[in-house]
């Protein structure tokens, strides 16, 4: 489909206003979105042709191969970056942001009532379960396929690869604390002279060889399928290398915008890969031998050093990318109910998006140098890449298809004819990479079932314990009759923080047994993440005055904003008195869940996990940003 069809089909979607984004013109946004966006797919040609030949499944280095392979490289870029991310899916935005998650929020809120919702949303869920399995390779097979460059320059550097990527990764996870504000700057500029370099090395190789250019013919791809079956479809576990990262630019959206991330990718990031991939296939028609490493053989002996250090700084780029993206994700996911409260610290004054988990960033830090470890070649790392990928690609078809017929209403046929030339590289990617699972593939998917069993727990555990708070609650009207007849009522402003948008908070229900008080203002506090990831200033809260000093006040935050509840406060005035702080005091409820097998829920195991998550997350203090000096909390059982 052409890009003025897809203009003509589907509602164009504005970029967020520049404000989200930062102030600059379209060059200063691609530069910056080629520094951040393009890392993990601009690095593939690292490893992604030599694994194609020099792989557990190795296939003859020879003129009908290597134009072959190159022939499904292109076409893989064309299908899945440029036709399905770049041209498509970036369209289908929730309020600017992309990826997997705000994509899940948007069609929820648009099928909530479907039958087949709960399947979407569980899809959904996974796809973000498989992530934190390709965050765990990305950086460790980016920084140790950079690093083994020194053999290339010297044999006898072999003993020091290993030390060396595990020090690179050590040092990049311990500064994530302190955040990258200070030499992200410098992220654009690095992986510009790195695509550029890239380039040259590429064109003057294709110079040589020119014929190799033809292997942009699809009919390449078609001859090495019909000559090679089995080969060719084992190869394509290895091609997916080449487009790993995808799913990046629609992730990475919300920060940069739509058009620069299309611009980038259109103009430097696409020609630069494809010229390098050429140019290693035309190194290996003249010198088959160089398959051992033929990024690197690309440069000339006294280039060779540089060119390694290049791009280490590629990969580490590359690599922090992929950490920021599991930051953000993780973020989304706490407030969209799928993982429990963490703690996240902001390490920029100026832009919200520069976050810091210190949970997620430790167990990322312990799995990468585990990794990089125990395969110990960037080779080996490769038969464990790929799967989790191309899983994630298979679950954004799957949601891209109900925002086809549901949300856009495209054409039957136009959506079926695009959706089955998607489903058909998406599946045969995944079969192929199926093969992998003995080799090393077995471990994203270990690491996504893990994070889905998390993530779905939680959230089936919250929603039983809404439940059993439902029960035996007091109406309201009731409540404030009786209860203002009998307590003594005393200065200040009580916030009773609850989950419920009805009935009476369980931590004024405790106060009032306990203490036999009532404060002369009392808030009935819900705190609302939205399925959109900014909430509008005039939006930001509701108030219902119940009478009798009471009110019900609503705050509504988007999924991607920090949830400061004092600050919100202040800028209401229609309660009474303005709030201050010092006349506040903030009482959190704070349940503790008993597992037992009396209740129809979850499985005996999940019940106990999703109370050991309860026992670990963040305190609600923390997390709403409440002054510690002025919170009280009650206590409770709850069976679930």
């Amino acid at each position: 489909m052409s890009e003025a069809a897809a203009n003509a089909a589907v509602p164009d979607v504005r970029d967020p206003a520049p404000g989200h984004h930062g102030h600059g013109g379209i060059v200063k946004l691609t530069l910056g979105a080629i520094g951040i966006v393009f890392g993990d797919i601009g690095t593939s040609p690292l490893y992604a042709f030599r694994e194609t030949f020099h792989g557990h499944h190795r296939l003859p280095v020879d003129k009908l191969h290597v134009l072959g392979v190159l022939s499904l490289i292109f076409w893989s870029m064309m299908i899945v970056v440029t036709l399905k991310y770049v041209t498509i899916l970036m369209r289908a935005d929730n309020k600017g942001e992309g990826g997997s998650l705000a994509l899940l929020a948007l069609i929820a809120r648009k099928t909530e009532s479907a039958s087949w919702g709960k399947s979407i949303v569980l899809l959904g869920v996974f796809a973000c379960a498989l992530f934190y399995g390709d965050s765990m390779i990305t950086p460790a097979v980016s920084v140790l396929s950079a690093v083994e460059g020194l053999v290339i320059v010297q044999s006898g550097l072999q003993p020091f690869v290993l030390p060396i990527a595990v020090g690179i990764l050590l040092g990049l996870f311990m500064i994530q604390r302190h955040g990258t504000a200070a030499v992200g700057t410098l992220f654009g500029p690095v992986m510009a002279v790195y695509f550029a370099a890239i380039a040259i090395l590429g064109a003057i190789s294709i110079a040589s060889a020119p014929g190799v250019i033809w292997a942009l013919n699809p009919l390449h791809a078609v001859w090495f399928f019909t000559t090679e079956r089995v080969h060719a479809f084992v190869a394509l576990g290895s091609v997916v290398l080449a487009v790993t990262g995808a799913e990046a630019l629609y992730a990475d959206m919300g920060h940069f915008g739509r058009r620069p991330i299309k611009a980038g990718w259109l103009f430097v990031v696409l020609p630069c890969l494809m010229i390098n991939y050429l140019g290693q296939g035309a190194l290996l028609i003249r010198t088959p031998g160089a398959i051992e490493s033929p990024f690197f053989m690309l440069a000339p002996d006294w280039f060779r050093l540089p060119l390694v250090l290049i791009a280490t700084a590629a990969t580490v780029i590359a690599s922090q990318a992929v950490i920021s993206g599991a930051f953000s994700v993780t973020q989304q996911a706490i407030h969209l109910g799928f993982v429990p409260r963490l703690r996240i610290e902001h390490t920029s004054e100026s832009v919200a998006s520069q976050i810091y988990i210190p949970a997620i960033n430790y167990a990322l830090m312990v799995m990468v140098i585990a990794l990089v470890l125990a395969f110990r070649t960037s080779s080996n790392l490769t038969a464990a890449y790929g799967i989790a990928v191309t899983g994630a690609m298979f679950i954004d078809t799957c949601l891209l298809a109900v925002v086809l017929f549901t949300l856009w209403n495209w054409n039957r046929l136009l959506a079926g004819a695009v959706l089955a030339l998607f489903f058909i590289v998406d599946t045969s990617y995944f079969a192929a990479n199926l093969l992998k699972v003995p080799s090393g593939g077995w471990f994203p998917l270990l690491i996504g079932f893990i994070a889905f069993t998390f993530l779905t727990t939680w959230a089936k555990g919250r929603q039983l314990l809404r439940n059993q708070l439902k029960h035996g609650e007091i109406p309201i009207e009731l409540f404030i009759k009786s209860a203002t007849g009998s307590a003594s009522r005393v200065p200040g402003t009580a916030v009773f923080m609850t989950s419920q948008a009805d009935g009476v908070p369980h931590a004024l229900l405790h106060n009032l047994k306990h203490n036999q008080v009532l404060h002369e203002r009392s808030i009935f506090l819900k705190v609302a993440i939205e399925d959109v990831p900014f909430v509008e200033e005039g939006k930001r809260f509701d108030v219902e005055d119940l009478g009798q000093g009471f009110f019900r006040i609503t705050l509504h935050f988007g999924f991607m904003q920090e949830m400061n509840v004092p600050e919100a406060l202040a800028g209401i005035r229609c309660c009474g008195l303005p709030f201050k702080m010092m006349d506040t005091s903030f009482f959190l409820s704070r349940q503790t869940p008993l597992a037992t097998k009396d209740i129809r829920g979850m499985a005996l195991w999940r019940e106990k996990l999703f109370a050991w998550m309860m026992r670990n997350a963040e305190s609600p203090m923390e997390f709403f940003s409440l002054p510690a000096n002025r919170v009280v909390e009650m206590g409770s059982q709850v069976k679930i």
